[in-house]
């Protein structure tokens, strides 16, 4: 008989994640012992979070009553159900969204500052909507630090909680599956990676904290939306490397449900890392409002011109319809300068190593340094002084003449004319767009004041080829308020929760088809709460 290495507790968290982690420290709080079990490296604990922006979707913040920002969860709701479109029998993702918008404020934004968590002063405004409604007023809230900030802080009070000894960390270790015990989940049993070694854990209570599907480029072509056809040829990969939804399947195979699976949130502009550490491995970046975003032949994709900040998931169904199904942006160094990020920790080091003076410089006078990295080292960057060159080179990097040098001169001509004739008479959603995110200030130091893309004094020339990048699964395991898992039937499987992404963000899909954004990080820490409240038995769930 084999022997394996085993581990007992009250309860065991499968995932070190966020959503794992919030749910250690509530369940610490409330005198359990726990046992974590995390798949990565200790440097990685605190998974996707960790690499993230650090963006959360609060509703009636200080922040927000300071800059005279009137927002109410009833608002809040109705702009969710706008970009939702539940279908009909998504009852739990429902209660789940009013769940949120009702506790943002102290379950989220109290909570974390309880905990050192900053903000910035500043909220920024993202998925305005397009033409239905998405926020209809600024809530989402840039942890100073990004995600690696909040992580830290929330690794440390593990670690200083006075109850620390009650907390069995465990990196390496792969759940390979769910124990049951006279029909009730008793914990769970897989490997150590770095030594072949199996291993078993014991518990009154499991929470599968292991996040999505978006990690297998597999499993997104399986369940991918039908809708938006084929999927494309080139997926980027911007999830977590063993969000694989391995789990999913294991918490399936004892009578969880699975939803939605097909329901995903990808991003329009992800670009090859220039130092993957996994397969397609993708940054997602922010795109320049006043860049033109061209299909692959060069022509400018409409007739609504595609803008960020309004509606992702548009300008995902715009590209997924375009020739070769990826798209270029084409603009100056100066817009580049100015409007260019990248979404996440790992290329903003003024804000995740909290340098106040630099990141001002960044914001007022641009980011040249970020643009040379990203040029120099990213293969789908590339620079030339002239249309005729540009073309060249965007034809060289994907090795097809698909680029007409007339046609993209064109293209860029008409839409600098509309500048030049000036805003009296401008005529272009895009400038329209423009114009109106530069009424908001926390937009208008980021957003060029209607810059012409061949400007003499802001070249040279830059364009960069986009690719889909898979990041969020939407759906998940299907869980009531409690974050118990569920049955067919819809009653808990004894012994068993789901937290986080592995449970759609809370009720198998809480955000229906569409997200408001940095309801990510805040679903993670509230669905967390909820599986510690009611596993200490002082909430229901039902």
């Amino acid at each position: 008989m084999v022997q394996r290495r085993r581990y007992d507790g009250d309860v065991v968290i499968i995932g070190g994640g966020i959503a794992g982690v919030v749910t250690a420290l509530e369940l610490l709080d409330r005198g359990r012992r726990v046992v974590l079990l995390d798949r990565d490296t200790e440097a990685r604990f605190g998974g996707l979070a960790r690499e993230s922006f650090g963006g959360i979707f609060m509703v009636g913040t200080p922040a927000q009553r300071r800059l005279g920002i009137r927002d109410s969860p009833e608002l809040a709701l109705s702009d969710w159900h706008s970009v939702a479109r539940y279908a009909e029998e998504d009852a739990w993702p429902r209660r789940w969204a009013e769940a949120y918008v009702n506790q943002s404020r102290e379950g989220i934004h109290d909570w974390l500052k309880a905990r050192g968590v900053r903000f910035f002063p500043v909220v920024h405004w993202v998925e305005r909507g397009l033409y239905r409604p998405g926020n209809s007023v600024p809530r989402f809230h840039m942890v100073w630090g990004t995600g690696h900030g909040l992580i830290e802080a929330l690794l440390g009070c593990l670690e200083r909680h006075p109850r620390r000894d009650n907390l069995d960390l465990r990196f390496g270790h792969w759940v390979r599956a769910v124990e049951t015990s006279g029909g009730v989940v008793s914990g769970c049993s897989g490997v150590i990676e770095s030594s072949g070694e199996e291993f078993a854990a014991s518990a009154g209570a499991v929470v599968a904290a292991a996040g999505g599907i978006c990690g297998s480029l597999e499993k997104i072509r399986k369940h991918w939306y039908r809708p938006w056809g084929e999927p494309p040829p080139t997926i980027l990969n911007g999830a977590h490397r063993y969000g694989d939804g391995e789990l999913h399947e294991v918490v399936a195979g004892v009578g969880g449900v699975l939803t939605h699976l097909d329901l995903q949130w990808h991003y329009a502009a992800g670009v090859h890392h220039p130092d993957p550490d996994r397969p397609r491995h993708g940054l997602s970046l922010v795109p320049p409002k006043s860049a033109l975003w061209m299909n692959a032949e060069g022509r400018r994709i409409g007739p609504i011109p595609l803008v960020t900040g309004y509606d992702t998931r548009f300008l995902v169904e715009q590209v997924l319809r375009q020739p070769r199904q990826y798209s270029w942006q084409v603009m100056n160094w100066k817009i580049a300068c100015k409007e260019l990020a990248v979404s996440g920790s790992e290329f903003n080091e003024a804000i995740r190593d909290k340098k106040k003076l630099r990141f001002l410089k960044n914001v007022l006078l641009g980011n040249p340094a970020l643009v040379r990295e990203l040029v120099d080292r990213c293969e789908d960057f590339v620079v030339a002084e002239t249309v005729d060159g540009l073309a060249s080179k965007m034809n060289n990097l994907t090795g097809e003449s698909l680029i007409k040098p007339g046609l993209l001169s064109a293209e860029i001509r008409a839409y600098d004319d509309q500048i030049e004739r000036g805003p009296k008479y401008f005529n272009d959603d895009q400038l329209r767009r423009i114009a109106h995110c530069r009424r908001y200030r926390g937009d208008r130091v980021r957003t060029c004041a209607f810059q012409r893309i061949l400007d003499p004094k802001a070249r040279p020339l830059l364009a960069i080829r986009e690719h889909i990048l898979a990041r969020k699964s939407l759906g998940g395991i299907q869980t009531d308020l409690g974050s118990r898992v569920l049955d067919a039937g819809g009653t808990p499987v004894p012994g068993l929760w789901a937290v986080g992404e592995a449970a759609g963000f809370g009720g198998g899909g809480i955000h229906g088809q569409g997200a408001l954004e940095g309801t990510f990080l805040g679903a993670c820490i509230l669905t967390g709460q909820a599986a510690a409240h009611s596993i200490a038995g002082d909430q229901p769930g039902d």
